[in-house]
């Protein structure tokens, strides 16, 4: 990769596309280097926690350039006699290699460890990493080099429920990361309920145990402050699993999206003023088309229509379909799951990651889905399904349909695996999404290499704020080329307890340039940017007033 500079921005040069006619996904997790197996502590008494874990990141914590991977791993429950095993942060060596650093790097907790965050929250121009346990937080300040340690306690934020997904984003707009915990359920295994399915044990069904309110920290710039309340999130009890941020009604802020497990989905919309108003049932993405509330697990925002508007995606339970909410402006949304071709080839499976991704960089916002059942032994209460599943990928065929193309885009999907999360970013910087996968009851996790996704033509942005926040998460992005016309926001939490790379990456087809590229960003400055060659990354570095 070759450095020069154009025009005022930094701009790394990558290798021309190659010829490919379909990307193909690899599995080359040992190959790369990871050696990582994820421990549920399942024990046989069907604890809760031991069923939904965890999550990854994918950040570049050392700085130079290349994505790291954090992975977050499980702890050992009572009566479990199992090996168990530290979190691990695997330093990416280049050359699509990574090496284990997790000792090093002091991010080795033990804890029963659920989904991870990125963000720089001090604003030193490193990345810090969140933790959200089961069990008390952590808050892993990067002091360089990916040298961190744990300041959560100092700072306030080792909140001791059952976190599981959290993400960073600049709700008020002052220039620094606040961030948001999505907390599960209020589950102690001295409390434990023993259920079943017929005659078989198997774990709770969600509306067991009461659920637990999420947590929004806001970040007063020594320390972080609980405002949920005083911000108008619902401080009563959802099941929450998945938290994403973006700009839903396109008024400049952030706006905020919880899944909830057999409660109806919350949708908190930013007021502007510091305080959010709950609209989900009004909106309509509180319940399905069914006027179900789901079993919601991961959650994502993008523009798969590409008419401007951030449109949100869910995975559920198996026997239900994931969910397409499509955003129809105005403050409402309509279901088109079935409509677009989601939801049929979704029923038969338990999806707990669900996201947009531009896997060929055509500029249309494909999904990917990662699958798995949560009980290890569902086959002696229902022979119609399995533990591990295959994963699915789905592509956008720009008419507002979807196809699935599972099956034809590599080996990597075929594999069948208990999985859970999963996080997307470009390790080996060839200009496609790679994806890792988390996968429970595994000898290994899973990376997805993707081969042939860079044949279309493509651009990165890597922002850096100045009034806003140093990685300026929350800006928006309208990217002009040709008759493509697409809308996308800098963000790193999505999916389910994940957090992807905070880079943005642009497909842009058959188009070798990008005719004009517009950035709002979150202090509300706005900037052009005019006849950027494709195939590259770019830092822009926001203007001043």
């Amino acid at each position: 990769m070759r450095f020069r500079a154009i025009a005022g921005i930094a701009v790394w040069l990558a290798c021309s596309p190659v010829n490919a006619t379909k990307p193909q996904f690899v599995e080359v997790t040992r190959e790369a280097g990871i050696d990582f197996r994820y421990v549920n502590g399942a024990s046989g008494a069907k604890y809760m926690p031991e069923a939904v874990g965890s999550g990854a990141a994918f950040f570049d914590g050392d700085g130079d350039g290349l994505l790291d991977l954090y992975i977050v791993n499980g702890a050992a429950l009572p009566g479990y006699a199992g090996p168990t095993g530290p979190n691990a942060y695997y330093r990416n060596k280049g050359y699509g290699t990574f090496a284990d650093d997790t000792a090093a790097s002091g991010t080795g907790d033990e804890a029963y460890g659920m989904g991870a965050a990125i963000g720089d929250y001090d604003a030193d121009g490193d990345a810090d990493l969140f933790v959200a346990n089961y069990g008390p937080n952590r808050l892993y300040q990067n002091a360089g080099a990916a040298v961190f340690a744990d300041v959560a306690p100092a700072l306030g934020m080792a909140d001791a429920g059952w976190g599981v997904h959290a993400a960073f984003t600049d709700y008020d707009r002052d220039g620094d990361l606040d961030l948001y915990v999505a907390n599960y359920m209020d589950f102690d295994p001295v409390r434990n309920i023993e259920c079943s399915a017929g005659a078989v044990r198997s774990y709770c069904g969600p509306t067991t145990y009461p659920g637990q309110a999420g947590v929004l920290y806001r970040n007063d710039g020594v320390s972080f402050a609980d405002v949920t309340g005083e911000v108008g999130l619902r401080t009563d009890a959802g099941r929450q699993l998945a938290a994403v941020f973006g700009d839903i009604d396109g008024d400049g802020d952030q706006d905020l999206f919880v899944a909830n497990d057999k409660k109806p989905n919350f949708l908190f919309v930013n007021n502007g003023d510091g305080t959010f108003a709950e609209e989900g049932a009004v909106a309509g993405v509180a319940y399905n088309e069914e006027g179900l509330a789901e079993s919601a697990m991961g959650a994502d925002l993008g523009d798969y229509d590409n008419d401007g508007r951030l449109d949100i995606i869910v995975a559920t339970y198996q026997w239900l379909a994931n969910t397409l909410y499509r955003n129809d402006g105005g403050g409402f949304f309509t279901d088109l799951t079935f409509a677009a071709g989601l939801g049929v080839p979704s029923v038969p499976y338990l999806g707990m990651t669900a996201a947009f991704l531009d896997y060929d960089n055509d500029g249309w916002l494909d999904v990917f889905v990662a699958n798995g059942h949560l009980d290890e032994n569902v086959k002696d209460y229902d022979p119609s399904t399995t533990y591990p599943q295959q994963n699915q990928l789905f592509r956008n065929r720009g008419d507002g349909g979807f196809d699935d193309v599972s099956d034809e885009s590599g080996p990597g999907m075929l594999v069948k695996q208990v999985s859970h999360g999963a996080v997307f970013g470009d390790y080996d910087n060839d200009g496609d999404v790679d994806i890792f996968v988390s996968d429970s009851d595994a000898p290994h996790c899973t990376l997805l290499r993707n081969d042939g996704g860079n044949a279309n033509h493509w651009l990165r942005i890597r922002a850096e704020g100045r009034e806003s926040n140093r990685e300026g998460i929350g800006a928006r992005v309208r990217a002009v080329a040709g008759e493509l016309v697409q809308v996308r926001e800098i963000r790193a939490g999505y999916g389910y307890m994940g957090s992807n790379d905070v880079r943005l990456t642009l497909g842009l087809g058959s188009h070798a340039m990008v005719d004009t590229l517009y950035i709002t960003w979150p202090s509300g400055v706005e900037q052009i940017l005019a006849d950027i060659d494709a195939d590259r990354e770019i830092a822009v570095v926001e203007p001043e007033r």
